[in-house]
Parts: structure tokens; C-alpha cells; sequence
């Protein structure tokens, strides 16, 4: 007898502080085969928080191709007259000068896949010998208004 209650004592020790957590559940109607899910209060902050970010930054990943990567007195001029120059040879690609301490970089192009900054890479290559793809993000000018929704409920 002395033994249960010594069990009894010991594992209420042990339940009661898990039951004491922050915890909530996320769930719809049952009978239309939704899910319920019940976690941690601080993963669910984190999620929102992450929800929070999204919403705020507009980004979408994509590929540069640097062009140059230039150090050194004038190394500013000489990027941005490298820039000019690559827009006279291709107007319809975006290019870009970047500061990244001590150099000053030229960026072309707003590629949605490597598949697309290699293609035009091999346009530029001749010209622009040491190119290199680099992996970037980008802002993408999304009009969210224009957006078509997938069905119905998405409206």
C-alpha cells in the first residue's frame, strides 16, 4: 500500500508541472476532416512572428550575375561606368552596383532560376570575362491586387 501511494506521489510530481505549460490547439470543425493540432505557446509566437516577417518584407529569391568586383582608388566610378556601359549593350536587363566593404560589386540581371542567369550568362561571358552566377534576393515588384485566387475559398 505504502508503495502505491509512493507511486502515486512521485508520477503526480512529475505530470503536473507538463500540464502547467502554455499550450494551445488549433483545430476547425472535426466532422469535416479537419486537423487539431496542440503544441508549445512559444512555437506558436514564433510562427506568427515568421507570418509577421513574410507579410512585411516582399521578397523573392532569384540569381545575379556579378560582373565585376572591383577594389582600389576610383573603384565607384569604375563601377558605375562599367554599369552604363553594360545597359547600353543590353537595355532590357536590369544591372546594379553594390557596395560590399572594401569592393565595389556589378550585379546584372533578375533571374528566377540558375537555368535563366546561365542561359544569359553565356551571352555576356565573351564580354565580360570572369562572370560568376551568385545566389541572391531580390525585391519583386508584385502587384498583389492582380493576384488570381486558386478557387473559390482563397477569395
Amino acid at each position: 500500500m505504502k508503495k502505491a501511494l509512493l507511486l502515486l506521489v512521485l508520477s503526480s510530481c512529475f505530470l503536473l508541472p507538463a500540464q502547467a505549460q502554455g499550450r494551445y490547439t488549433y483545430g476547425g470543425n472535426r466532422s469535416k476532416g479537419s486537423v487539431v493540432v496542440t503544441g508549445d505557446v512559444a512555437v506558436k509566437q514564433l510562427v506568427e512572428k515568421h507570418i509577421d516577417l513574410n507579410e512585411r518584407v516582399r521578397t523573392i529569391p532569384g540569381y545575379r550575375i556579378q560582373v565585376a568586383s572591383l577594389s582600389g582608388t576610383a573603384s565607384k566610378n569604375r563601377a558605375f561606368e562599367m554599369k552604363e556601359r553594360f545597359k547600353t549593350s543590353f537595355p532590357e536587363v536590369e544591372a546594379y552596383v553594390v557596395y560590399d566593404e572594401p569592393n565595389f560589386k556589378v550585379k546584372v540581371g533578375d533571374f528566377r532560376t540558375r537555368l535563366e542567369a546561365f542561359l544569359f550568362l553565356q551571352k555576356i561571358r565573351l564580354d565580360y570575362p570572369g562572370t560568376i552566377i551568385r545566389d541572391n534576393i531580390y525585391p519583386m515588384q508584385i502587384d498583389w491586387d492582380e493576384m488570381v485566387p486558386e478557387s473559390e475559398e482563397d477569395i
